[in-house]
């Protein structure tokens, strides 16, 4: 059934009017009570109590909606603490959060027209003056939700905000995901199913008389690969979190995913590897779930790509950082790590809600500290491949205590492919060779790191 929504009330295609907003939400009204309600609605645009409406002090500041198949999230922002009650609706399912001490206005009237049809989760949203003071938000959805409803406090540009999570019933499982995409890829294999047995060749560039035999070992026949191997890409912040914004007002979230959508591209046409992505479009995702995601598919690599800014805009060149147990290698890498450690902070997260067990026992796993070796080996054969493409900012790999590094048996590296406070390094984020150029040595970094350091034998996967 076709409608026309408006801040009140709704019309539906038969010219019935139903009241607006009530828990009922589709209780058609007489043609009597239908005159009436139009005539009081009316009345209310003239009047005084309408007209606070637009009073600045009790205004929502902004919304936003940031739709994903892991959950969607609906934002608004408001000058003080926003106090809110909810209740989930059955037949068909529906969230209601009246939100009190608020008028309605023209930015919350923009809400409903943020939804897409592409959204998994949200079918529509209605906005509307339930009564004096308070305004009332319906959510109409899809499929049932397990929403999570929470205040944040003001951080970095933003003031109090309301969030609201919408998590599908069943979590989105990344090993599923993971599948799905390769089931996706078949077709450009002809149909034919994945040869794990057979080992890729992974070729890199000698630099040394190690690496000669290495690479001699890795492409005279012998198994450097034999078997699927999976890396986790990680594009940082996302969604309510944009990172690091560039003079030019390039965001870092939107630079990192170009790049990380690049090198999946280059990492799945190579035999025997394949990509997940922690996420693959504009949404938030805690630095806790990012680890939870690369443990559930059992990576063998981490990649964390961001591109950071720095006190002093004259900073430059690319970086790659591992996870110190004892401490940041220099003032910057703590800087640094400071700096992505409170990404949940401005990107959002429910304080209680989906905490890591991983993060709290991390340091004390006998695992780190050959994890960390392993991600040191990765992190050189990256680092001296990008630095034929960019200026280094500094020719070793650098530690610091990242919280997205912590898986205790993945090796994980964190890439700062550019300074984007920097005005000349934002401009080649921007430009599509470097993007090729930079993810192209990412890959020969990569190879190296596997032609050298065999991953051990796992079960195969599906």
């Amino acid at each position: 059934m076709s409608e026309a929504r408006g801040p009140f009330f709704r019309i539906t295609d038969t010219g019935a009017l139903t009241e607006p907003d009530e828990f009922s939400l589709s209780r058609p009204l007489s043609r009597r009570q239908a005159l009436k309600f139009a005539a009081a609605s009316l009345t209310l645009l003239v009047t005084p109590v309408a007209l606070a409406a637009t009073d600045k002090d009790a205004s929502i500041l902004g919304v936003r909606v940031w739709p994903a198949r892991d959950y969607t999230r609906v934002t608004l922002e408001y000058r003080d603490d926003l106090k809110y009650t909810q209740i989930m609706v059955t037949n068909p399912p529906r969230l209601v959060v009246d939100i009190e001490g608020v008028e309605f206005n023209s930015v919350l009237q923009s809400l409903p027209d943020k939804i897409s049809d592409s959204d998994p989760y949200i079918k529509l949203i209605r906005a509307g003056r339930n009564r004096p003071g308070v305004v009332r938000l319906v959510i109409e959805l899809k499929t049932e939700v397990k929403p999570q409803v929470f205040t944040l406090p003001p951080v970095g540009e933003y003031g109090h905000r309301l969030v609201l999570d919408l998590y599908p019933a069943q979590p989105v499982d990344p090993l599923m995901a993971m599948l799905d995409q390769n089931e996706k890829a078949a077709p450009d294999t002809g149909g034919k199913p994945i040869d794990q047995g057979k080992p890729a060749k992974l070729e890199s560039k000698p630099d040394s008389k190690a690496d000669k035999a290495t690479d001699k070992s890795a492409n005279d026949g012998s198994p450097a690969v034999a078997r699927l191997v999976t890396i986790m890409l990680d594009p940082g912040h996302g969604g309510e979190d944009p990172g690091a914004i560039g003079q030019r007002g390039t965001y870092e979230k939107t630079i990192v995913l170009e790049i990380a959508k690049r090198l999946r591209a280059k990492i799945d046409a190579e035999p025997n590897m394949r990509t997940v992505m922690t996420r693959d479009s504009d949404f938030f995702v805690p630095l806790g779930q990012r680890v939870q995601k690369a443990r559930r598919i059992n990576a063998d690599l981490f990649v964390s790509i961001h591109a950071d800014a720095f006190i002093k805009p004259t900073a430059r060149g690319s970086s790659v950082f591992a996870l110190s147990e004892n401490g940041a290698s220099s003032a910057a890498a703590r800087w640094m790590a400071n700096k992505e450690n409170s990404s949940d902070l401005i990107g959002g997260v429910s304080i209680g809600a989906g905490k890591d067990p991983y993060l709290a026992k991390t340091l004390l796993d006998l695992s780190q500290t050959a994890t960390i070796n392993d991600s040191l080996k990765l992190g050189k054969d990256v680092l001296k491949e990008i630095g034929g493409v960019n200026d280094l900012h500094k020719g070793v790999v650098e530690q610091a205590g990242f919280a997205v590094l912590k898986a205790p048996d993945i090796p994980s590296i964190l890439v700062e492919t550019a300074f984007i406070s920097n005005p000349e390094e934002e401009a080649r984020l921007l430009d599509d060779d470097y993007q090729d150029k930079l993810t192209d040595a990412l890959l020969r970094g990569i190879k190296r790191y596997f032609a050298k350091n065999p991953p051990l034998a796992k079960s195969k996967q599906a």
